[in-house]
């Protein structure tokens, strides 16, 4: 009369939800079992064969012979899922799912840690740059030597000043309509010379 069937009876024990202590610990499945089936290639990760090529994965393992390895919540951030609940974590990523982006070093200055085609970095904020968002941004530029030091803010060396060290600066004031043009240079007009534009040319 064909195969001889059974019907059987397996305990699959659940995962128990915290935020329900008094969830059963198990869940009775009932299904068709064929005590003489075969299942080519083999059910794995002791997965059952219940009738011919037909496999019962446990949690934790899907696919046609119960070969694939299935993490649940799933593994973030390109994270490998090695067996239920175990997940093998990129650099610059942690935690049980690979949830958590942490780059070396921190990211400074507002900058937030991101994962990115696979790349762990720093995203800056618009006044920031730099591997770490160490680097102050000043859009005006820093000019003769000078450094930017705080966003929009220039350090400028001895003999300069102005928001973008552009300003020479001359100890001895320029006279006779004469121009600082360099630390302590004059551009003197036509009529005049010396360090100050102070002598008057004899025409």
């Amino acid at each position: 009369m064909g195969m001889l069937l059974f019907l059987v009876c397996f305990l699959c024990f659940l995962e128990i939800n915290e935020a329900k202590p008094k969830t059963p610990r198990g869940v009775a499945i009932p299904f068709v079992f064929d005590s003489k089936a075969v299942c080519e290639p083999p059910c794995q990760h002791a997965g059952i064969c219940i009738r011919n090529n037909t496999c019962f994965c446990f949690k934790g393992y899907e696919g046609d012979h119960c070969q694939y390895v299935n993490c649940y919540p799933k593994c973030k951030n390109g994270g490998e899922c090695l067996r239920p609940g175990k997940c093998r974590c990129p650099k610059g990523t942690g935690g049980k799912y690979c949830h958590e982006v942490t780059c070396d070093g921190g990211c400074w200055n507002g900058g937030e840690c991101i994962h990115m085609n696979g790349i762990v970095k720093c995203l800056c904020t618009s006044s920031w740059t730099g591997s770490k968002c160490q680097d102050a941004i000043c859009p005006q530029g820093c000019r003769n030597r000078g450094s930017c030091v705080a966003p929009g803010i220039c350090s400028c060396p001895e003999g300069w000043i102005g928001g973008a060290c552009h300003i020479a600066v001359c100890k001895h004031p320029c006279l006779n309509g004469g121009k600082c043009i360099a630390p302590n240079t004059c551009r003197c007009r036509p009529n005049y010379s010396g360090p100050q534009c102070r002598e008057k040319r004899v025409q």
